[in-house]
């Protein structure tokens, strides 16, 4: 009963790097181990249920049958699909700080940096740089190997279009609370080690994406492991978002006028080409985002 009893919090030791930041008086590594047990219960049950009820008012509006709707709703035909499945992943936030403040006692607003709480001048400029880097490279991508047919857009894009910029930012956001930020303290308090926290959480992110081929599995794992070392860098989450809203917002923009988001969701191989622009694009946004983060004196260790 007492380890899951809520009761006051405690900070942090001070001079912890971010991954290490739930080292609190009396933690234990046994509570990160727990927490982590906990947190993918939590990630395939809770999702699953935000999922699920979403598509069940979705059907209700729309009517027809639940099997043939839901097929369509998951392919992202149907802006329901890419609705619920940005809500399903934004309840990972509430679940984070859940665990966070239940079973390690620390207060959420570690989670966020070792400020603590959000640095949201930082967090706002980081999008604004993650604007400029990720399109950047991007269009030079474009220049090496062709750019893309441009149409006037899929059927339905404006409904579409609102969704998902309602949404998908809270899924970005939702992820890196749950992978670089829960997971990564979890690990990396327990083992005393950030590196430890960077690779494993960068490691489970790229494998709970799914089915993928090398290039893609590359290309997910060298995010994490960037946006980790970020975090580390920086001493919070604000960069690392920024870059994944901006990542999410423009594929899904790109495939609205270049293909579908039909088309887009089913994507479970890419070239190494495209694997490797990508990459470049991640690292020259991370360099700018550190610099930023150097030139306004943001925290990097706890105080």
């Amino acid at each position: 009963m007492s380890l899951l009893a809520v009761g006051p919090t405690a900070d942090p030791a001070g001079g912890l790097t971010y991954p290490e930041a739930l080292r609190r008086p009396g933690f234990y590594p046994f509570h990160s181990m727990f927490g982590i047990l906990v947190a993918f219960s939590g990630f395939v049950i809770l999702t699953q249920i935000v999922n699920v009820g979403v598509l069940w008012v979705g059907r209700l509006i729309r009517g027809g049958e639940w099997d043939t709707y839901v097929e369509q709703a998951t392919s992202y035909r149907l802006l329901d699909g890419p609705l619920a499945g940005n809500l399903a992943l934004a309840s990972l936030i509430p679940l984070s700080m859940l665990i966070v403040r239940v079973l390690h006692k620390v207060h959420p607003r570690w989670l966020a940096s070792v400020q603590p709480g959000v640095r949201w001048r930082y967090l706002l400029l980081s999008i604004a740089v993650a604007l400029v880097a990720l399109n950047g490279v991007l269009w030079l991508s474009f220049l090496a190997k062709g750019v893309p047919v441009f149409h006037s857009g899929q059927e339905g894009w404006p409904a579409f279009a609102v969704a998902i910029l309602l949404t998908s930012p809270l899924q970005a956001a939702a992820e890196e609370v749950f992978f670089r930020g829960y997971l990564m303290q979890a690990i990396g308090s327990a083992t005393g080690r950030a590196w430890v926290g960077v690779v494993g959480s960068a490691v489970l992110f790229a494998l709970l994406h799914g089915a993928q081929n090398p290039a893609l599995f590359a290309h997910r794992l060298a995010f994490g492991l960037i946006a980790g070392a970020l975090v580390v860098a920086t001493g919070g989450l604000e960069a690392a978002i920024g870059a994944h809203i901006v990542n999410n917002l423009a594929a899904y923009g790109y495939a609205m006028f270049t293909s579908s988001i039909a088309e887009l969701k089913a994507v479970e191989a890419i070239s190494w080409a495209d694997a490797g622009w990508d990459i470049a694009g991640f690292t020259v946004f991370a360099v700018a985002a550190w610099w930023l983060g150097r030139r306004l004196k943001v925290a990097t260790r706890t105080p």
